[in-house]
């Protein structure tokens, strides 16, 4: 009798991805007491880069948001200074991929405002913008910067109408966008590129599925799915295929995957759960990964995407008892690297008035650059100008390496000559000489970051951060060194407080003397 093996197969395929986890941040890595708008509107509430997180936030008479620093976590003082220059409520806002310091804003008032931020945070709360557009009859509720081209935004409002603005323009309040595409017939939800920036898909109120070019806005496809309610769009990278988030005909909540070259029929239809919050769909074109994050929910799927059946592969999930109401992303120059981490969120908790990081997190033994999970991905120089770009040219971005010691894509010098553009383009946005509490910051944060460079010359960088900043104290050792040099830091600041306090008192009785002897004389 012959007995006959059985083979046992599993049923994933492998994936260097798929035990990716993910890693809240601590209390005190997190931002406390962030005071959260209370809109309704479906969007993130929240834009991070390297240097800064924007949250939208909830206050009377107007429209405003944060612009916290990266690092500064911890309480946030309720009387910070905010970016308040709207007559109504902020609906979005977006980081430009290619400046740190630029953030644009959409309002209720009918206006989209471009803000340039100090290189040393906001001090002072901002009213006058670098760049206001106007030309939407009703409320705008989405933006969006192109991936590739400088200075180039678009805009959708509730006039159901798409706006593309060229940012270079001389003119400190644009009336006239370059284009205005009008293939709408109801609020468009979404707006997505694909990588050289040359597509545009939007997903609209009437359930249609526009795929257009970018630049002239003609339209290319048009779908639609009578089981499905598309609320979200990505264009997946260049794999030819779209995503869409929404709802079954049961109210059921639902993700569909299109072929970018026929939208009549989907690819894929798969039906998640009947929940009533909305899907926030977010892609990772280095890993080809897709994470949904439902909006009050505390989980987060995530899938793996492969351009053969079955198309959507399931991952795990993040869970957690906290709901979020929006999500911020980090760029992929901002993470990092010596953990593995892949993709870090930046969760908007309402009912704690918190900001928490979440960082996806790919298990690795070794310590070493991982090169296998960290493709050459997007920079932060612009492959296009915006000339460039209006006149027909298409090119896809410009990639960097995220390994640690690789050239920076921000030299200092440019640094530098973008903080003396910030200063002169304030200048000249408002009339007369700067106020001298300016000019004092603008001093003071001078000779803070050249003490800074003087501590940290000895210090390793990683992709530009100083490793401090990056990575936690390993041993018993690099703690007890970092609390010494913490407690000769917090010394040194005492004595200079101390020094000013005797400044102060000395000025007070030369005053003092000085009107004494004007009222002998």
């Amino acid at each position: 009798m012959t007995v006959s093996k059985m083979t046992w197969r599993p049923q994933y395929r492998s994936s260097k991805f798929r035990h990716v986890f993910g890693k809240a941040a601590t209390k005190e890595n997190c931002f406390d007491g962030v005071p959260i708008t209370r809109s309704v509107q479906d969007n993130h509430f929240c834009a991070v880069n390297p240097r800064f997180v924007a949250v939208i936030t909830e206050c009377a008479g107007g429209g405003a948001f944060l612009v916290l620093s990266v690092h500064h976590t911890g309480k946030v003082d309720p009387h910070h200074p905010r970016v308040s220059g709207h007559r109504g409520n902020v609906l979005d806002i977006k980081w430009n991929p290619f400046n740190d310091y630029c953030i644009a804003s959409c309002s209720e008032d009918t206006t989209v405002k471009v803000w340039e931020i100090p290189p040393h945070g906001v001090l002072k709360t901002l009213t006058v913008p670098w760049k206001e557009l106007q030309g939407h009859s009703r409320r705008v509720g989405v933006i969006e910067w192109h991936p590739t081209a400088n200075n180039i935004l678009f805009s959708t409002a509730y006039d159901y109408q798409v706006m593309i603005w060229n940012l270079d323009s001389p003119e400190q309040v644009i009336k006239n966008p370059v284009r205005t595409i009008k293939h709408h017939t109801d609020v468009v939800l979404s707006m997505s590129f694909n990588t050289d920036g040359s597509l545009l898909a939007t997903t609209c109120r009437d359930r249609k599925i526009r795929l257009m070019e970018a630049r002239s806005g003609n339209m290319l496809q048009e779908g639609s799915c009578k089981t499905h309610k598309a609320s979200k769009v990505l264009i997946l990278g260049n794999m030819k295929m779209i995503f869409t988030s929404g709802t079954s005909r049961y109210n059921s909540r639902q993700i569909v995957l299109w072929d970018q070259d026929d939208l009549s029929t989907p690819l894929l239809e798969e039906n998640l759960d009947g929940s009533s919050g909305l899907l926030f769909p977010f892609y990772d074109p280095d890993t080809h990964m897709l994470y949904l994050a439902g909006k009050g929910d505390g989980s987060i799927r995530y899938y793996e995407i492969s351009s053969e059946k079955p198309y959507i592969q399931y991952l795990m999930e993040y869970r957690s008892h906290t709901p979020q109401k929006g999500m911020g992303v980090m760029p992929k120059r901002g993470l990092d690297v010596s953990s593995c981490e892949v993709f870090r969120f930046y969760k908007v908790v309402t009912v704690k008035s918190l900001i928490e990081p979440v960082s996806m997190i790919v298990p690795r033994r070794s310590e070493s650059y991982q090169e296998d999970i960290y493709p050459m991905t997007a920079s932060n120089r612009p492959a296009l100008t915006a000339d460039e770009w209006l006149s027909g040219v298409d090119k896809g971005p410009i990639l960097m390496s995220l390994k640690p010691g690789s050239e920076l894509m921000e030299p200092p010098s440019e640094t530098k000559a973008l903080a003396n553009s910030v200063d002169a383009r304030r200048s000249r946005s408002r009339p007369g000489v700067l106020q001298l509490s300016y000019i004092q910051d603008q001093q003071e944060a001078k000779e803070t970051s050249d003490q800074v460079e003087d501590d940290r010359s000895q210090m390793p960088v990683i992709n530009g951060e100083d490793l401090a900043l990056c990575s936690p104290p390993r041993t018993e050792s690099e703690l007890r060194l970092k609390f010494l040099k913490q407690q000769e830091e917090i010394r040194r600041l005492r004595e200079l407080l101390n020094q000013r306090e005797v400044r102060v008192k000395q000025l007070e009785l030369e005053i003092k003397n000085i009107k004494n002897s004007q009222t002998q004389s």
